[in-house]
C-alpha cells in the first residue's frame, strides 16, 4: 500500500521550519501529502513552505506558533480550520544546556510545555480525530538522552523519556484502531540548532551526527512495524552498553561528564 494511501492527504509537523522538521516535510510532501507546517520563525518557516510547495507541488499551510503558549493548540486549530490531519509529526522541541539551578524556573516549564504538554494536547485533539477515522499515523520524537538521566540536560533528557512512553502506550492503544504510533529515537542530528551549540568531542564512543534525512527515511519506512527504535548503528551500539553493558552508576557519569566536556561546563 502507497503511504499516501495508508496515511491520508495531509500531514501537521510541528517544529517544520528546519533540521529535522524541515526535511519531514520535503519527505511527506515527496510522497504526495499536503502540509501544515508550525513554527516560531515567521520567515524562515514561509521561507520552507514555499520551498516544499514549488519544488512538490502540493498545498503547504505555514502556521506561526509559539508551541510553548498555553494556547498554542487553539492558534493551530483556527487555523487548520476543517482541514483532515491524517498524519502528525511533533518534532518539536526546546533545551537548555547547562547546570539545573544556571537558569530561571521558567526556562524548565517552558521546555515542559514544548516537548509535553502541547504535545498532550494535539495528540489528544488530532489523534483522537484519527481515531474516530480509523486511519492515521503520528511520529513522537524522542532522544537517546531520555533513556537514563542525563547531566547538564536534566529537563529535556526527562521528557524526551515522557515523549518515548507516551508513544509506546498510544502505540498499543491505537493499533487496533487503524492509527500508527512510532517513537523515533535520535541521537546527534546535525541540524543548524546543534550546530549552533558548538559542541566539541566527549569521547571516542561519540557517534557521529547523523543527517536529518537518514533519520526521517529510516523512521519513515519503520512505522506501523514497530512501537520505537534508535536511529542509526552507532546510537543503537552505544545504547546496548549504556543500557545492558554498564551500571547504571557509571552509565550516568558517562553522559553528565560527556555534556561538561562538551558544552565545557562548571560544576
Amino acid at each position: 500500500m502507497l503511504f499516501k494511501e495508508r496515511y491520508g492527504n495531509t500531514a501537521l509537523i510541528a517544529g517544520a521550519s528546519e533540521g529535522l522538521g524541515a526535511a519531514y516535510a520535503h519527505a511527506l510532501a515527496a510522497r504526495g501529502l499536503d502540509l501544515v507546517l508550525l513554527a516560531r520563525r515567521k520567515g524562515l518557516l514561509e521561507e520552507t513552505a514555499e520551498q516544499i510547495s514549488k519544488q512538490y507541488g502540493v498545498k503547504v499551510l505555514p502556521v506561526v506558533c509559539d508551541l510553548a503558549a498555553a494556547d498554542a493548540l487553539e492558534k493551530v486549530r483556527s487555523e487548520v480550520g476543517d482541514v483532515n490531519i491524517s498524519f502528525l509529526v511533533y518534532n518539536a522541541a526546546m533545551s537548555y544546556i547547562g547546570p539545573f539551578l544556571s537558569t530561571g524556573i521558567s526556562t524548565h516549564t517552558d521546555i515542559a510545555s514544548v516537548n509535553m504538554l502541547t504535545q498532550l494536547k494535539m495528540l489528544h485533539y488530532f489523534g483522537g480525530k484519527m481515531v474516530m477515522q480509523r486511519k492515521g499515523g503520528i511520529v513522537i520524537m524522542t532522544s537517546i538522552a531520555g533513556l537514563q538521566g542525563s547531566g547538564f540536560l536534566s529537563t529535556y533528557a526527562a521528557t524526551k523519556a515522557f515523549n518515548r512512553v507516551l508513544a509506546e502506550g498510544l502505540w498499543f492503544e491505537w493499533r487496533s484502531k487503524g492509527v500508527d504510533v512510532i517513537a523515533c529515537c535520535a541521537g546527534a542530528v546535525a541540524t543548524p540548532n546543534y550546530i549552533n551549540t558548538k559542541p566539541g568531542k566527549a569521547s571516542r564512543l561519540e557517534p557521529v551526527p547523523q543527517l536529518p534525512e537518514m533519520v526521517v527515511e529510516e523512521c519513515l519506512r519503520k512505522i506501523g512495524r514497530t512501537p520505537f527504535f534508535i536511529s542509526g548503528t552507532g546510537n543503537k551500539l552505544v545504547t546496548i552498553l549504556m543500557q545492558y553493558i554498564f551500571s547504571k552508576k557509571k552509565a550516568l557519569r558517562m553522559m553528565g561528564e560527556s555534556m561538561k566536556k562538551m558544552y565545557k561546563i562548571a560544576d
